[in-house]
């Protein structure tokens, strides 16, 4: 009796251990100096196995096999949202400060382009093709649609102010956090006119937006510690969600079916682990202070969360001043 009882606890301990929650599926792998400066948005050019961060007044280049050899192209006024354009060199970015985005190669760091656009540009996203960017002007309450095969501006679509950031549904159908509305705003790329909205219920200050096309289902990152999880194609909310503080962008792993958002207050990685159409939330990975934006790199499944040190800041004040040399990249790759 006591061996049979010895059995069913260890049986039950295995049982136990197997479905209690493992350790946070990121760890810190490595950090990669760069020049100080204020940033934004990060992407991964996958093509050339580059880095690409939003600087302020410039693009930070970075190889990550080679960290010691950081470039810095393009003269920017306020640098918000970065691309690389298929099947060239060339990046696209977003100049907010002069109303422009400018294709920039990120070999010789020679301007292409510098493209007029509505007013604000902020975040941008590419066409299926390539041959189109659409350009959220958050103040402009408009989206640009840039021709890249002529670097000219070929329309707009006039949405609400505070445009955040945006997913292709299908290649018809572009939709966008709005911040300030508390909703995801959609655009019909064909007709060139607003195509509604969800409300984002519990949301509050949307601004990142991840897409699984297999599913339909999209994840905006709010400011209230939440994250809203809707189906874009019924356009119906599927759940609310626990996430850090401070997040400023979302991730979709394709490989790993899950959902990552770089929270910078907090200074975590949340990840939520889609079983189906079952969001489970996984433990939260420790990253940086600062750190709310991030590029994935899909065939390493390293993130790269852009971040900084920051003195206390004065009465009223969001943030105090950067401490000198303390700009660098975080790497966090999988456990395991």
């Amino acid at each position: 009796t006591g061996i049979k009882a010895l059995a069913i606890g260890a049986a039950l301990a295995a049982s136990t251990a197997l479905a209690a929650p493992a350790g946070p599926p990121f760890v810190k792998a490595a950090s990669i100096a760069g020049p100080d400066g204020g940033w934004d948005f990060a992407s991964w050019d996958s093509a050339h196995h580059l880095l690409l961060i939003a600087h302020g007044k410039d693009v930070l280049v970075i190889d990550p096999a080679h960290p010691e050899s950081v470039r810095s192209v393009g003269a920017l006024q306020g640098a918000h949202g970065v691309v690389a354009i298929p099947d060239t060199t060339n990046l696209l970015v977003t100049s907010g400060k002069d109303n422009t985005v400018r294709v920039i190669d990120t070999i010789s760091g020679k301007e292409i382009a510098s493209i007029p656009v509505a007013g604000d540009p902020d975040a941008v996203i590419l066409s299926a093709s390539g041959n189109r960017a659409y350009v959220m002007a958050a103040k402009g309450g408009a989206i640009s649609i840039v021709d890249l095969t002529k670097n000219t501006e070929v329309g707009r679509i006039a949405l609400k102010p505070a445009l955040e950031v945006p997913v292709l549904v299908t290649p018809g159908l572009l939709a966008v956090n709005n911040e300030d509305a508390n909703e995801i705003e959609f655009a019909n790329l064909l007709t060139m006119k607003a195509a509604g909205a969800i409300k984002l219920t519990g949301c509050e200050g949307p601004t990142g937006l991840a897409y699984d096309p297999a599913t339909g289902l999209a994840l905006s990152s709010c400011a209230n510690g939440n994250a809203a999880l809707t189906d874009l194609r019924a356009r119906k909310p599927v759940a609310l969600l626990p996430i850090g503080e401070g997040p400023d962008t979302a991730i979709w792993d394709a490989g790993h079916k899950r959902f990552l958002v770089p929270c910078g207050k907090s200074g975590t990685l949340s990840v939520i682990r889609m079983v189906g159409r079952k969001p489970v939330v996984e433990p939260a990975a420790t990253t940086e202070a600062s750190a709310r934006t991030a590029a994935f790199d899909p065939a390493t499944g390293k993130v790269y969360l852009p971040a900084a040190r920051f003195g206390p800041p004065a009465p009223g004040a969001r943030r105090g001043a950067m401490e000198a040399g303390s700009f660098h990249v975080v790497v966090m790759a999988r456990r395991g």
